[in-house]
């Protein structure tokens, strides 16, 4: 068996022998993943149900959901009297996408109210009303309004004199 190297140089290199072995950026967990994830938050999340970890379940039956093509077509509120040459398209509309009235759970949130929501806002109003060219009050820097659109300063810092 021959001692010379099939490959010639220059020798490729890889990570580890770029630069040397690396060093971990963050440190290891202290406990084995199959015992962290017993604990808390991990646990809780796995264990709470989505609504739709649970439409994939196996054991998951909904009554109202519609079994082929026919009950879709069926269960459309689509009505020949009233909408009489409608296009495919909205002929299939359900009801669960137009409506609020159908009585299924479709998100994991509660209903609010607009004025449930609209009590946490706080809502401020000058007591006086200010310009808005109003260079007052505005934050320090040599791009404002009074700085001729922002390029008033020299190359060295310093302002141009008139």
């Amino acid at each position: 068996m021959s001692s010379r190297d099939p490959f010639p140089f220059p020798r490729l290199e890889n990570d580890s022998s770029f630069t040397g072995a690396k060093q971990q950026q963050k440190e290891p967990f202290d406990k084995p993943t199959h015992i962290a994830q017993k604990e808390e938050p991990w646990s809780r999340l796995h264990d709470t149900a989505t609504l739709a970890s649970t439409r994939r379940s196996i054991i998951h039956y909904d009554q109202a959901a519609p079994n082929d093509s026919l009950d879709f077509n069926l269960k459309s509120i689509y009505d020949h009297s009233k909408d009489f040459l409608l296009g495919k398209r909205q002929t299939l509309y359900q009801r669960e996408s137009v409506s609020e009235d159908h009585g299924r759970i479709l998100k994991n949130h509660e209903n609010v109210s607009e004025n449930e929501l609209e009590k946490d806002i706080i809502m401020w109003v000058s007591s006086q009303r200010s310009s808005i060219y109003s260079i007052q009050g505005t934050i320090e820097s040599h791009h404002n309004a009074s700085a001729n659109r922002g390029y008033s300063r020299k190359d060295d810092g310093g302002f141009y004199s008139t």
